[in-house]
């Protein structure tokens, strides 16, 4: 039996609940965005001090980056030319695997699922195609993009520190403002409002693979 594949969806917002949904497999929960350095140099060690770091990320690091990416790909044909400067951004190897192999399987996947030809691009940069293929809303897509970061790394803190997972929900939703608040930013945004200055979590990325013991890929 011949599968039928369309395009056509009867609620987009259920397109990106698919996308974003944990179940979607990119590989997410195998990277802590340099999170396990931190945990292990004593510089993250509780619920408040992972708020406070994903908070950091967020606002002043990949994840504002990531939106402008994102939005930006959402409103061009041609996304290569932000795949260069997705790539460009990332501060260690281990965090362009991260953003290169989670990009490469969305792509894949969504390929097959909904019957298109995506070639492997830089994760923001593959989701912001995708919203563009397939005319999903966009501001939406940013909101749920920027919440599924601080959910898979809350996730990657609930291992690591520990935490219980009540306490990781909670991380959750007390930042869904700024989540909120990023995203509309985001829409407006021009590649050169892209930037931002963490560099405590820059650096605990590059020492990533110096660790004695890993969980995480990043």
């Amino acid at each position: 039996m011949t599968a039928v594949i369309t395009l056509t969806v009867a609620d987009p917002h259920l397109s990106l609940h698919q996308l974003f949904s944990p179940a979607f497999p990119v590989g997410a929960f195998a990277y802590s965005h340099g999170l396990e350095t931190c945990v292990q140099a004593g510089q993250v060690q509780d619920g408040a001090a992972l708020q406070d770091w994903l908070s950091t990320v967020l606002e002043h690091g990949a994840g504002w980056c990531d939106a402008v990416l994102l939005a930006q790909a959402a409103r061009t044909a041609d996304p290569a030319p932000l795949a260069e400067l997705a790539l460009a951004l990332s501060p260690s190897h281990e965090r362009r695997r991260e953003t290169e192999a989670q990009g490469a399987a969305l792509a894949a996947t969504v390929s097959e699922v909904w019957g298109l030809t995506i070639p492997p691009l830089p994760y923001p940069v593959a989701m912001g195609h995708i919203v563009e293929l397939l005319s999903l809303p966009l501001l939406p897509a940013l909101a749920l993009y920027l919440q599924s970061y601080v959910s898979n790394l809350s996730a990657a803190g609930i291992r690591l520190i520990p935490l219980g997972q009540t306490d990781g929900q909670r991380i959750v939703h007390a930042l869904a403002p700024l989540c909120q608040s990023l995203a509309a930013r985001a829409m407006t945004a021009e590649l050169d409002d892209i930037g931002g200055f963490a560099p405590m979590i820059d650096m605990a990325s590059q020492r990533h693979d110096q660790l004695y013991s890993r969980l995480f890929r990043s």
